[in-house]
């Protein structure tokens, strides 16, 4: 039962014991995963089985959550009131509006003198919130099914909580998707988005870049068609690469993160101009999470008249690791949300500022 499921939680919670709790998207059921001590797990060769946490710094060891594994059921309710403006608890925010476009413009010189192509940015917002984690946590599995929603914790790092769109990559034994997603438009209720070159020329430099990355570790590699998806009350332009793994799974990891989607082109000068110019540390906001080389068993029963092979079983690993957007950070009362948008030649300084605006509505609206 869902109410054992939070009982776990907060049972975790007030040992100090590390804990995260998901539901993978489309899904009507939760996971969770229990820690027994407080140890921190690291992950070294991609070959553990566990529940991933990075950070955006890929020098950062990535964090492994093991142990015991509980499930419940749980459907969204349909009665959520999801708030429509931001535009309220953001009003503390004007005060930092020059300092973003201010550094909207020095990425955008810095593309002009040809240092990178495009770097994505990014802010903090610090909230204060009534509401506790587990209630927070179940307003984003109401107002947001269609996302990873998370509520991860551990004492010796901290506790997140996040609802995203945005898949790094899914593994079926061999089989390998990724995902392409770049370019944003507000949500307006029964409106089709309309992209201009800015976006779509964003999201293809991210889909040609991947394809690049994955050269050589992927092979029978296949490109979907681009289309728009709905990621809370955004648009976003998305298309899938697939193929079938050569190299290791660390290997791709490693070329993939941090992409170009959460970091920019090429990525080691872009996230050279991150970490030295925005004026916070991202931590684990843009790094991944996820579920790391779960076995799935399905029993199969066969035509055979010979009754030894009636049954047999099939065994897959698999993995789901996706992009830590759409986040925030609880301490204590306090939350920390991070927004951000991809920054080209083509951007507009007050335009990318009011980006970030829109898309901090997604976890403003679980605050309240």
């Amino acid at each position: 039962m869902f109410s054992d499921f939070l009982l776990k939680i907060n049972t975790h919670f007030s040992k100090g014991l590390p804990f995260v709790g998901y539901r993978k998207p489309g899904e009507e059921k939760v996971t969770g995963i229990f820690q027994k001590d407080d140890a921190l797990h690291h992950i070294k060769t991609y070959t553990e089985t566990g529940f991933a946490f990075s950070a955006f710094d890929s020098k950062t060891p990535v964090l492994l959550q093991i142990d015991e594994k509980y499930e419940a059921a749980y459907q969204s309710s349909k009665n959520t009131n999801r708030p429509t403006s931001s535009t309220q608890f953001l009003k503390q925010e004007e005060g930092k509006k020059e300092d973003y476009i201010d550094l909207v413009q020095k990425a955008i010189d810095q593309i002009n003198k040809g240092t990178f192509e495009k770097v994505v940015l990014s802010r903090k917002i610090e909230l204060a919130s009534i509401k506790g984690p587990l209630e927070l946590f179940q307003t984003l599995l109401n107002l947001y099914p269609s996302a990873f929603c998370y509520l991860w914790y551990h004492p010796k790092v901290g506790l997140w909580m996040g609802a995203t769109p945005e898949i790094l990559l899914k593994t079926e034994n061999k089989r390998i998707t990724t995902m392409s997603l770049a370019g944003t438009k507000a949500y307006v209720p029964n409106e089709s988005p309309i992209w201009k070159e800015k976006e779509l020329n964003e999201q293809a430099l991210v889909t040609q870049y991947i394809v690049n990355a994955l050269v050589g570790k992927i092979e029978k590699t296949n490109i979907s068609d681009r289309e728009s998806i709905q990621a809370g009350n955004v648009w976003h332009l998305r298309s899938s690469i697939s193929g079938i793994m050569k190299a290791s799974l660390k290997e791709i990891v490693n070329a993939l993160h941090p992409t170009p989607a959460v970091c920019g082109l090429p990525k080691e000068t872009s996230k050279a101009f991150i970490l030295e110019n925005e004026d916070y540390k991202r931590e684990y906001y843009t790094g991944f999470l996820g579920e790391l080389n779960f076995t799935e068993v399905k029993e199969r029963t066969s035509k055979a008249r010979n009754q030894e092979n009636k049954a047999y079983k099939t065994i897959t690993t698999k993995s789901r690791l996706f992009v830590n957007l759409r986040c925030m950070k609880m301490i204590d009362k306090k939350v920390i949300i991070y927004v951000g948008g991809g920054v080209t030649n083509k951007s507009d300084p007050e335009k990318e500022w009011e980006e970030t605006v829109i898309k901090s509505a997604t976890m403003g609206n679980v605050i309240g």
